[in-house]
């Protein structure tokens, strides 16, 4: 599904040039549950933005699917976000102005849905979470935890084959992490093939595998050790 070969990321601003990736060798395939873990500043999410093809590589080579991503046009990069990939960050980004139902709900409206084939795919997707009481609640009715429940609902509503997940927990408690961690793998133990970044080891022993990022490179590889 992925694969990576000395990829590179930097960034320039007044003349100086800030290498935040430095050569990552990386191959994920279909189903796995992979965890990026590292410290802030690591570079682990530079790298999740690039698979996810929210950022480009500065150098090296990434193959997503037998597909050279650098002979790939903006429009057709957001069409295999929106048909392939789901997306959960730290902060949510839930619009405010919508209830539950009718944000887990866009991404159908962006790839062609009628209103009616939305509606009841978010509602099978909040029975599936035990979510159904929180349909008509809004972002400032709901705990942190229902939340990115509602965002990790939204991220799969169309059925993507991989979910990016940055710091899912970063922003919950132990509970709500737990609960959120177990969600993740229910949905890798389905088929769907998970990515997520975490500087949190106990989160991290949740993948199928670990990858240890340091300084803009891959330093240990492995099979996660659950306690």
């Amino acid at each position: 599904m992925i694969i990576c070969r000395n990829l590179e990321k930097s960034y320039f601003g007044k003349g100086v040039e800030t290498k935040v990736l430095k050569g990552v060798d990386l191959t994920i395939d279909c189903g796995e549950f992979v965890c990026i873990y590292g410290k802030s500043g690591s570079g682990k999410s530079t790298l999740l933005n690039i698979l996810g093809l929210l950022d480009e590589e500065t150098g090296g080579t990434y193959k997503l699917d037998g597909m050279d991503v650098r002979n790939l046009s903006k429009k057709e990069c957001a069409g295999i976000r929106n048909r392939k990939m789901g997306f959960v960050f730290q902060s949510y980004h839930l619009i405010p102005e919508l209830n539950a139902l009718e944000n887990i709900a866009v991404p159908l409206g962006y790839a062609g849905k009628r209103s009616k084939e939305r509606k009841k795919a978010a509602q099978r997707l909040l029975g599936e979470f035990g979510m159904e009481k929180l349909e008509k609640k809004y972002i400032s009715q709901m705990s942190g935890g229902e939340q990115q429940r509602i965002a990790i609902a939204r991220a799969i509503a169309n059925e993507p084959e991989i979910l990016f997940a940055d710091e899912p927990t970063g922003n919950l408690d132990q509970e709500n992490s737990r609960v959120v961690m177990e969600l993740l793998e229910k949905l890798n133990r389905k088929g769907m093939t998970v990515v997520m970044v975490t500087h949190d080891t106990a989160v991290a022993e949740y993948g199928t595998r670990v990858i240890h990022v340091e300084d803009g490179k891959i330093v240990e590889k492995g099979a996660a050790q659950k306690t």
